[in-house]
């Protein structure tokens, strides 16, 4: 053997009794050889335990079978449902596909973007921190397909979202509908484009039915600790006007504020109704099932990995979609039966 390191094609092919080009082509075009030779290498292949440098030879040929999700938050189920959906279409088109966490960090972000493209993928997926970071504009001008999940975008990406001015719209109207006129909101910083649209939503139903203004207790983040902060600083409110529900931008917030309400003396629904977003997993499991507004995860991963595959193998006649899912109110036992009006200050 040529070192100490890990067997090479040269050791291969003096193990074999071949040349360097005959080992070549059984790996990469084994119909030019005849079989006598082909067994010959893989005799030797097997015996020596090598293993082709694949990343460097997709490298040598221009791209890597690779594509890559920058997730927004790897903590959060939806994310990596929405990254199962999108392993559906990628294991269907012999791609690997990798996770990147940019834990909501436009640096961590950039610095993955960077690398991604350095390691010539063929195309990424992203829930971006920013959706009109100019790095995603860049990449895809330079030959890098990117396409934006759970976000909007403009006409210069392929984007697959929810409308969640309609999420929002649907939690609140059925919190309306169950008698509620004190209706808060738990969820931020705004500035998270999913967090205002939802509030953008809650507000017009009450708007419509003549209700509000809408309570808004904004968190530091999206999980379940804030969740919990979150209903200490709600239960500290005055009963007077305490809302008698909550919404949460996501269900992780709902089943934290759901864990310190009922902590605190708080019965769930009786005293105060919880609607999360997402409906992940979780949100049926919880010790009060939790209504939620469901995403479609698996649809939206799918989806944004068979735009970026079409876009990255479709040449230059790609025209860029943005697709808009609707979501649907899942209704459990957090948010309980009808109310008598009269009943609700």
């Amino acid at each position: 053997m040529s070192g100490p390191g890990a067997p090479s094609m040269k050791d291969v092919a003096a193990r074999a009794g071949v040349s360097l080009g005959t080992v070549s082509n059984v790996l990469n075009r084994p119909e030019l050889v005849s079989e006598r030779t082909r067994k010959r290498v893989q005799a030797a292949i097997d015996a020596l335990g090598f293993v082709r440098n694949e990343s460097a030879r997709q490298l040598r040929g221009g791209s890597s079978r690779t594509v890559a999700y920058v997730v927004f938050d790897a903590a959060n189920p939806f994310f990596t449902d929405v990254a199962a959906g999108a392993q559906d279409a990628t294991d269907a088109a012999g791609l690997a596909l990798f996770l990147c966490n940019s834990g909501a960090d436009r640096e961590r972000q950039a610095a993955y973007l960077d690398l991604l493209e350095q390691q010539r993928v063929e195309g990424v997926l992203i829930t971006p921190v920013d959706p009109a970071d100019p790095r995603l504009v860049a990449l895809s001008r330079r030959g890098t397909p990117v396409v934006v999940v759970d976000r909007g975008a403009g006409p210069q990406h392929c984007s697959v979202t929810v409308d969640d001015v309609l999420g929002g719209d649907l939690a609140a109207t059925h919190l309306l509908d169950l008698g509620h006129r004190r209706i808060g909101f738990v969820g931020g910083p705004r500035g998270i484009g999913q967090v205002a649209d939802r509030i953008s939503g809650a507000e017009r139903a009450l708007a419509r039915a003549g209700a509000g203004p809408l309570t808004v207790l904004e968190t530091e983040k999206l999980d379940i600790a804030e969740g919990r902060r979150a209903g200490a600083r709600f239960a500290g409110l005055p009963s007077a006007r305490r809302p008698t529900a909550a919404f949460c931008a996501n269900d992780l917030l709902a089943l934290g504020l759901l864990q310190q309400l009922v902590q605190l003396g708080l019965r769930v629904p009786d005293d105060v109704g919880i609607v999360g977003y997402d409906d992940i997993e979780f949100a049926a499991a919880a010790a009060v099932p939790l209504t939620s507004v469901a995403q479609p995860r698996h649809r939206l991963g799918r989806t944004a990995a068979e735009l970026l595959l079409a876009e990255a193998r479709g040449g230059g006649g790609h025209v860029h979609q943005q697709v808009v899912f609707a979501p649907e109110l899942v209704v459990r036992a957090s948010t309980g039966v009808r109310r008598i009006a009269s009943t609700v200050a």
